[in-house]
C-alpha cells in the first residue's frame, strides 16, 4: 500500500462499530436466554472469530451485513464442540471464551495463529484454575486445553496487571460459580464487560475500597437477551482524528462514536496537547455513552504544550491507541514520551520497536526506552515501513504517511482488516491531496 502527501481530509465518516463491545455483544447474547439482534456489529476479522467458535458450540448465528442474530443458549446450554476453537488473531476472543469454557461440562481447546500464541495466556489461565477449571497450556501460551467444570469455585481476584479482558474472563467465569465472585481494580479499565452485563439482566455490584473498586457477580445471575446497538469505535476514529488535527485546514465529522469515559482518554489527551474536537449529541444507548464528533485541524501542527509525558494510569485506557498517538508526537513542538506501557510489547506485535523502528525510517527522532519511548518533533518523509503483521501499526503509518514528504509504501497493508476492513478505502474518500 502506497501512501502520498495530503493537504487535508474533509467529510463524514460513519465508521464500523466498536470491537470491544462487538465481541462482549456475541458472547454474552449467546449466554442470555432468547434471541438478540445486535446491530453495527463490528466487521473486523477478530468479531467474526468469536462468532465462528460461537457457532462451533451450537449457538445459531445469522449475520445480515451488520446486523447478527444470535439465539441464546443460556449459561450452560452450550454443546461440546467436534473441533478446535480457532481464535485466529484475537486475543479478546480467546481471554473471554476461556472464561466461559471453564464453566461447562465438557471439554474444549482454543487455538490461534502465530501471532496470538505468542501472546501471554498465565493471567487468565491462573485465575481459572484456582476456580476449579482444570487448563492444560505448554507454558503461558495457547493452545488451551480446558476441561470444564459446573459449578466453578467463586474467588476474589486482583489481576496482576490492569486489563479488562482479565477482568471480563473471570467475570464470565463467575456467572458459573457457586456463590459471588469478586475482581478487584486498582486502575480502571475499559467497563464494557459490566455495563452489558447489567443491560442483560444481571446485577454487577460495584463498591469503592481505599484505593481500589471491587466488581462482584452472583453465579445465580441470568441473563435475558435484549436488542443491543453497537456504537462506532472510537480506538478507529483516533487514526482519522489525529490525521485531520495535524493537517490544516482538515474538517471531519464522525458521528455515533462509542464516548465511554473509560475508552476516552485518546480524546482528552489530544484536546489537551491543543487538538480541535467537539463532541455533540451525547446520549446514552444500550448503557453506553454515545456521541458525535468534529475535528478541525486549525494550524497544521499541534501546539507546545509544557510536559507531554503520558504515564500511569492513563495508559491502561490508551494502550490500543500508542502507535497513532506515536505519530501525533512527531507533530508536536515538545514531542511526546510514552512511559508504562510495556504490555505494547506482547501485542500483535512488539508494538514499542514496530513504531520505533518505522518512525526512524521516516526521518524521525526517537530514543526507545523498556516500556515507551521519547518522540522528537520531526519533519517526516516518506520510506518504506513494515506493519509487522499488526493492524495498528498498519494503519498509523497510513496516517504518517499522509503527514510525509513523498511516498510512504507499507508492506503487509493488509493486516489491517483484522480490526477495519475498507480503513484505506475510507481514508482514500476523504484526503484531499
Amino acid at each position: 500500500m502506497k501512501i502520498n502527501t495530503a493537504k487535508n481530509i474533509q467529510g463524514t465518516l460513519r465508521l464500523p462499530g466498536d470491537k470491544s463491545i462487538s465481541h462482549r455483544a456475541a458472547i454474552l447474547s449467546a449466554m442470555a436466554e432468547g434471541n438478540t439482534r445486535i446491530q453495527n456489529f463490528a466487521e473486523s476479522a477478530d468479531c467474526a472469530s468469536t462468532l465462528k467458535c460461537l457457532e462451533a458450540l451450537g449457538v445459531e448465528i445469522r449475520r445480515d451485513d451488520l446486523t447478527v442474530i444470535v439465539k441464546g443458549v443460556g449459561k450452560k446450554g452450550f454443546s461440546k464442540p467436534a473441533v478446535e476453537l480457532d481464535c485466529e488473531n484475537s486475543g479478546t476472543t480467546m481471554r473471554l471464551l476461556s472464561g466461559l469454557l471453564a464453566g461447562q461440562n465438557f471439554d474444549s481447546v482454543l487455538i490461534g495463529d502465530r501471532s496470538l500464541q505468542k501472546r501471554p495466556m498465565r493471567r487468565v489461565i491462573e485465575p481459572l484454575r484456582s476456580m476449579g477449571a482444570r487448563i492444560d497450556a505448554e507454558g503461558n501460551h495457547a493452545p488451551l486445553r480446558i476441561a470444564g467444570t459446573n459449578p466453578l469455585h467463586s474467588i476474589d481476584f486482583e489481576p496482576p496487571v490492569a486489563s479488562a479482558q482479565i477482568k471480563s474472563c473471570i467475570m464470565l467465569a463467575g456467572l458459573n460459580a457457586d456463590g459471588e465472585t469478586s475482581v478487584f481494580e486498582r486502575i480502571p479499565t475499559r467497563d464494557h464487560t459490566e455495563r452489558m452485563l447489567r443491560w442483560l439482566g444481571a446485577d454487577v455490584e460495584e463498591t469503592e475500597l481505599p484505593g481500589m473498586k471491587k466488581l462482584s457477580i452472583s453465579g445465580q445471575a441470568g441473563l435475558t437477551a435484549k436488542d443491543i446497538e453497537v456504537p462506532a469505535d472510537v480506538s478507529s476514529a483516533a487514526f482519522f482524528i489525529i490525521a485531520a488535527a495535524c493537517l490544516k485546514d482538515s474538517k471531519i465529522v464522525i458521528p455515533n462514536v462509542g464516548i465511554n469515559p473509560s475508552r476516552t482518554a485518546i480524546i482528552s489527551v489530544l484536546q489537551h496537547v491543543g487538538a480541535d474536537i467537539e463532541i455533540f449529541d451525547r446520549r446514552e444507548i444500550c448503557n453506553e455513552l454515545v456521541g458525535s464528533l468534529r475535528i478541525r485541524g486549525n494550524s497544521g501542527i499541534l501546539p507546545r504544550t509544557a510536559q507531554n509525558v503520558l504515564n500511569g494510569p492513563i495508559i491502561a485506557n490508551l494502550i490500543d491507541e500508542i502507535p497513532i498517538l506515536a505519530v501525533a508526537g512527531t507533530q508536536l513542538e515538545n514531542g511526546l514520551e510514552i512511559r508504562n506501557a510495556s504490555e505494547l510489547r506482547i501485542k500483535e506485535s512488539d508494538r514499542i520497536s514496530a513504531v520505533v523502528n518505522n518512525l526512524r525510517k521516516m526521518n524521525a527522532s526517537v530514543e526507545e526506552f523498556e516500556d515507551g519511548f521519547r518522540i522528537e518533533n520531526s519533519e517526516l518523509k516518506g520510506a518504506v515501513v513494515n506493519s509487522f503483521g499488526d493492524h495498528r501499526i498498519a494503519m498509523a503509518f497510513a496516517v504518517a504517511g499522509l503527514l510525509a514528504s513523498g511516498e510512504t509504501e507499507i508492506l503487509g497493508a493488509e493486516c489491517a482488516g483484522v480490526s477495519f476492513p475498507g480503513f484505506f478505502d475510507m481514508l482514500s474518500s476523504v484526503t484531499i491531496m
